[in-house]
């Protein structure tokens, strides 16, 4: 340390700056090395200030270091956090998505919770719902907005909102021959249902000529037979849906479809076809300058055949009804005329027992079987 560098080339300092250089670094590292006492003053500031830490009252740094540092203590801290819970949380994310329905509200739209988003058009109904749909923003139907205060603003309109699912090869039947069947089910609820000539009182002739099988005992005769002379126990509302054109008339020419088809293996030579629909009319008093709308919902769940002729004695590419149930909703229950009959606000109450239950009509996961719907009830909405 106390060597001299006078000597060394390029050096201009004097020998006795360098003496005195090296005396005081020798003295101040002698210095540095040594304990103090803390000065009165010195013990006072510290006392306080860990009083003041133990409050929360000392600004950060005091203790740890500048503020940088204990930033960066803190994305330490998080990082070891994420460590920790990135594994469960992936678990739990690769759950949601096997199953969305799990997570409140039903973000996805997989109709767990359809009134996530009550003005959104609802999916299409391949799955069956798990709840009955909200309805899509308040207000009172009018000619304008016949849909107003209900679920129905949100279905498909018409056929479209009959989706037929993919076809495929079933026994002895082709994937084309279960296709055709597919298309035929579609076809027998279009005409039925949403025909506006079957809907103001005429004939369902696709049904009766092309799709419903003429050699099953009594179909089809009989349903030509109910719309000739309705009655009680031959009533056409049970396949058809008809309404008085002298009582009322359609508002647009839009009626809100929502429901399911599916397929599956019967008994051998058999493809049993399952179809359940909602249908949602709006309708005004026939009277041109009436402004008053309302609406009917009919429901309706079909058990439908495909049949092997090689097996059976049926018609080659024609339709078998095994069991069809309806529910109608809004309309006069102990009338037997052929005609459904809706009831308007201005209208006094029909005075008929309604002594069966009440009903959501919009309720697609409730069976109609078990709902009592053949008995003369109430809705709690139309």
């Amino acid at each position: 340390m106390t060597e001299k560098q006078s000597g060394e080339p390029g050096s201009s300092m004097p020998d006795e700056v360098w003496d005195r250089f090296a005396q005081d670094s020798e003295r101040d590292i002698r210095t540095a090395g040594a304990p103090k006492e803390p000065s009165a003053r010195a013990r006072m500031v510290t006392e306080r200030l860990r009083q003041q830490d133990a409050r929360g009252e000392v600004p950060p740094g005091w203790r740890t270091g500048p503020a940088w540092q204990e930033t960066n203590g803190r994305a330490a801290r998080r990082r070891r956090m994420w460590a920790i819970v990135g594994v469960p949380l992936v678990v739990a994310l690769a759950v949601v998505a096997m199953k969305p329905s799990l997570l409140p509200g039903d973000p996805f739209g997989t109709g767990a919770d359809e009134g996530a988003d009550s003005t959104a058009p609802l999916a299409e109904g391949i799955a069956r719902p798990t709840a009955a749909p909200v309805s899509a923003g308040p207000g009172t139907p009018t000619l304008e907005r016949p849909f107003a205060d209900s679920p129905a603003a949100r279905y498909a309109d018409g056929a479209e909102g009959i989706v037929l699912p993919e076809a495929k090869a079933v026994g002895s039947f082709s994937e084309a021959q279960v296709a055709q069947a597919l298309k035929q089910t579609k076809a027998l609820l279009v005409d039925a249902n949403l025909d506006p000539k079957t809907l103001l009182g005429g004939t369902p002739e696709t049904v009766l000529d092309k799709v419903l099988d003429p050699r099953q005992p009594g179909m089809v005769a009989d349903a030509e037979s109910w719309l000739r002379k309705p009655g009680r126990n031959h009533d056409p509302l049970t396949l058809f849906s008809r309404f008085d054109p002298d009582e009322v008339r359609l508002v647009g020419d839009v009626v809100k479809t929502r429901g399911r088809t599916t397929f599956e293996a019967g008994r051998e030579g058999v493809v049993t076809i399952h179809a359940d629909y909602t249908f949602v009319y709006a309708l005004a008093p026939a009277d041109p300058d009436s402004t008053e709308v309302t609406r009917t919902i009919v429901r309706r769940a079909l058990e439908l055949e495909l049949v092997d002729p090689a097996k059976y004695r049926v018609t080659p590419g024609r339709l078998v009804v095994v069991s069809h149930e309806q529910e109608l909703s809004n309309s006069a229950c102990r009338v037997h005329d052929g005609f459904l009959h809706p009831q308007f606000p201005s209208q006094a109450p029909v005075e008929e027992d309604r002594s069966g239950p009440t009903t959501d009509p919009y309720d697609l996961d409730r069976d109609i079987a078990s709902s009592g719907a053949g008995s003369c009830g109430t809705v709690s909405r139309t």
